[in-house]
């Protein structure tokens, strides 16, 4: 996403040139492709590093403007929203010290990063999603304001027809409906990348399909969202939610996702995947072109096919085929996009040697996918990792294995055969893939997670359970020990000068009533639940009234009457606040009316309840 489009007028005269270049891109592939002047004599690795910007308390920081302008290294740039950033590293050749070298790099960046943060009371995070992030910073405020973010945001919001759902069950559930794209800015990524020989593309594709669903179990490091412990990596089900397009209809038809693993294993050359992608989705941004490819073809030059890499930019295929030029070389490259960032800069180089040697690894066995194994068990696999983690149980070659049974002895023998036929340094291949070796037996990001939240969550109040989970994954990250390392959070303690918003102390789980509930009920209810005051709902969910044990006595209506509705009783002018109200607000509104409760509503819901206990 972090292409700047300066002169783009997003206008229909744009659109239908930018269609025609689109069209001569693909055929200017396919020509580069059949004449072979792809290069496919080297083969080179890079990666981009997404990361969170926190404050002094471990929340989200809007400031990704002016960090950059503090950074000032064109290796930085901005993502969608203003609480996160991407550093693009150089690409290596693969051979020997290369994994040494995009971690020396990895690390001066962040390095450089981190400094100029401090200067702004503010901190650099890696985290696959912040554990912190709220509705409140789902907002278009915090939108970073490029016009491509904002055109983006539009366009699919025009393709979508009304307002995008978020739907993700696990241990917990999280369902509600959002206005913008903000929610895709929730998943920080470590992306990887490996140039492929041209020839050997839809192999090497289709093996990395099929690698896809251990490589994540492994890696797993996003198990929260909002407070909610949901998929062992969450950002799978919440990319996929976030920018989903498809229109919801009364009929039951097949519609591709924009984000997605695919349906099928590849044939033919990268030319067929792109031109599937062209085919089943809709063109949502545009830009001028310049050259056309094909008449620098013509005229003995190499085209950078940019409405074609627009388009690809778009379409968010877990394993993204890609096509770029570099010291005037055309080449082809499969981005890994379902890998997380964080915990540690070394657990993600784990992660990127144990992808690498496995993609250059792949025993001749593996050529034809599709002659082995059924492309439905590849994606399944897939969604399971991405729902179970470690726990996971695969389908492989018609055989049931644990993770750890596949990666210990499947995958990660292929993998340092990878990396050893490329010559990479001894030392880097034991010190990385004895750290993938580690997590399988130990456990990952995602379960460090999940056990010390669920401990805090006993001691303190979930916002402060998050807080403190997110300061220790930033105090431990400093260390640089793979987080199958880290030990248990120790000795955490709420603290009450972080507590600004009624959304960090209110109550989430609460007892409602409808408003044509009989009182009887209702009153037997707040006995049974030892509860004074429970709101009231409309059918469409809205808040309508608020029933309180001191009302009910005061009216003295309901014995021997089991005919009242809750809504005769019912306080019908609610006093309310919002989830940013200040806290100090919401105690000054508590006294001025006499009140012991109050309800916290987003427009007419109701997410919350603050009482004098919470205050």
């Amino acid at each position: 996403m972090g292409e700047h489009i300066k002169q783009s007028k997003f206008d229909e005269v744009e659109r239908k040139t930018f269609v025609e270049n689109l069209i001569d891109d693909v055929k200017a592939l396919e020509i580069l492709l059949k004449r072979g002047l792809v290069e496919d004599d080297v083969i080179r690795v890079g990666a981009e590093q997404e990361m969170c910007i926190i404050d002094k308390e471990f929340r989200p920081a809007g400031e990704s403007i002016k960090l950059l302008e503090l950074i000032n290294d064109d290796h930085f740039t901005t993502e969608l929203a203003s609480y996160n950033l991407e550093a693009n590293l150089d690409p290596f050749v693969l051979e020997k010290d290369c994994f040494k070298k995009v971690e020396e790099q990895l690390l001066s960046l962040l390095k450089k990063g981190k400094t100029q943060a401090e200067k702004l009371d503010i901190k650099i995070l890696l985290a696959g999603i912040l554990p912190t992030i709220s509705r409140a910073e789902m907002e278009m405020d915090f939108m970073t304001p490029i016009p491509r973010y904002y055109k983006l945001n539009d366009n699919l919001r025009a393709c979508r027809g009304k307002d995008f759902r978020i739907k993700i069950k696990g241990v917990d559930e999280l369902s509600l409906y959002h206005d913008s794209v903000l929610f895709e800015a929730c998943n920080t990524s470590f992306q990887l990348h490996l140039q492929i020989a041209p020839n050997d593309f839809i192999k090497s594709y289709n093996w990395a399909q099929a690698i896809t669903g251990p490589v994540l179990a492994v890696c797993c490091n996003s198990p929260l969202l909002m407070g909610r412990e949901l998929w062992k990596e969450t950002r799978i089900a919440l990319f996929q939610q976030s920018l989903d397009t498809r229109k919801w209809t009364n009929a039951l038809k097949d519609q591709m996702p924009r984000v997605g693993f695919g349906d099928h294993w590849q044939t033919g050359s990268i030319a067929e995947i792109l031109k599937e992608d062209i085919s089943a989705h809709r063109i949502i941004l545009t830009k001028p072109i310049i050259h056309n490819s094909l008449q620098l073809l013509e005229n003995g030059a190499i085209p950078k096919l940019e409405a074609l890499n627009l388009f690809n930019g778009t379409v968010y295929r877990w394993n993204r085929p890609c096509y770029g030029v570099g010291n005037g070389k055309p080449h082809v490259r499969i981005e890994n996009r379902y890998i997380p960032s964080g915990p540690t800069v070394i657990d993600e180089m784990a992660n990127f040697a144990f992808w690498v040697g496995l993609m250059v690894g792949r025993p001749k066995k593996y050529d034809d996918m599709s002659a082995i194994m059924d492309f439905r068990e590849a994606k399944l696999n897939f969604i399971k990792a991405a729902i179970n983690g470690r726990q996971t149980v695969f389908s492989w070659l018609n055989e049931t294995r644990s993770l750890e049974s596949l990666v210990l002895d499947e995958l990660l023998p292929i993998a340092y055969e990878g990396l050893r036929k490329f010559n990479v340094d001894e030392k880097d291949i034991n010190r990385l893939l004895g750290v993938i070796e580690a997590r399988a037996r130990k456990g990952t990001g995602a379960e460090w997670q999940v056990t010390n939240f669920r401990r805090l969550k006993k001691q303190m109040k979930l916002d402060s359970a998050i807080v403190q989970l997110t300061k220790a994954m930033y105090n431990n990250q400093q260390t640089e020990s793979p987080v199958c390392d880290w030990p248990p959070i120790e000795h955490a303690e709420e603290i009450a000068e972080s507590f600004q918003w009624v959304s960090q102390v209110m109550s989430t789980k609460l007892m409602k009533l409808q408003e044509d509930d009989y009182a009887n009920l209702a009153v037997a209810i707040m006995q049974w639940n030892n509860i004074h005051h429970i709101p009231v709902e409309n059918t469409e969910g809205e808040l309508v009234g608020l029933l309180t044990w001191s009302h009910i006595e005061k009216l003295g209506k309901i014995k021997n009457n089991n005919d009242i509705r809750v809504s005769d009783i019912m306080i019908k002018k609610v006093v309310t606040v919002r989830p940013r109200t200040k806290i100090e607000t919401a105690r000054q509104i508590m006294e001025e009316y006499e009140i012991g409760c109050l309800p916290v509503c987003s427009g007419s819901y109701l997410v919350g309840i603050i009482s004098k206990v919470d205050l």
